[in-house]
């Protein structure tokens, strides 16, 4: 039996692409909802907001490390449907500024991790993605990478403290 990432992603014809992917369907099916439930949430506050990346693959990940685009140069949680991209829609165009304070709280609010804060509000980080939520702890991380760990996989959830 596999999982999201084996029978969805992997077998993507987009797997290798080096494109922005925005399509929400290889979000696995739990992000993907909580996904949904933080667009609806945020327009009823107001914020419009769109997905601007789901998955990434090893090769645009690599391209944008070169490009000084992103701190991570092997494949993050993007790659496996697990984490996703937003701006806001603000006169008819895509931004980042401002607060995303309402973005950690939505993610929170629907199971995910911000990239604002890691899942860990009380710790300084040096690296810091408020537009970004995923639904995998920094802990869990090692594990998925490593493949012995999928959230829809059966496999119980690894430790989730923090780090």
């Amino acid at each position: 039996m596999g999982n999201f990432y084996t029978d969805v992603i992997q077998k993507d014809s987009r797997f290798n692409s080096t494109q922005a992917i925005r399509d929400v369907n290889l979000l696995e099916p739990v992000t993907r909802s909580a996904v949904a439930a933080i667009v609806a949430d945020a327009a009823t506050m107001g914020i419009n907001l769109i997905v601007t990346e789901t998955y990434r693959s090893a090769d645009r990940q690599s391209m944008l490390f070169q490009q000084h685009a992103t701190q991570l140069q092997q494949v993050g949680v993007h790659h496996y449907g697990l984490a996703a991209d937003f701006a806001k829609v603000i006169n008819g165009a895509a931004s980042w500024a401002g607060d995303w304070a309402f973005l950690r709280d939505l993610a929170v609010k629907h199971g995910l991790i911000s990239g604002l804060d890691w899942g860990a509000p009380g710790v300084t980080h040096s690296f810091v993605d408020p537009d970004h939520v995923q639904r995998c702890s920094v802990a869990q991380q090692q594990s998925l990478f490593a493949g012995s760990w999928y959230p829809d996989s059966g496999v119980p959830n690894p430790p989730s403290t923090t780090t």
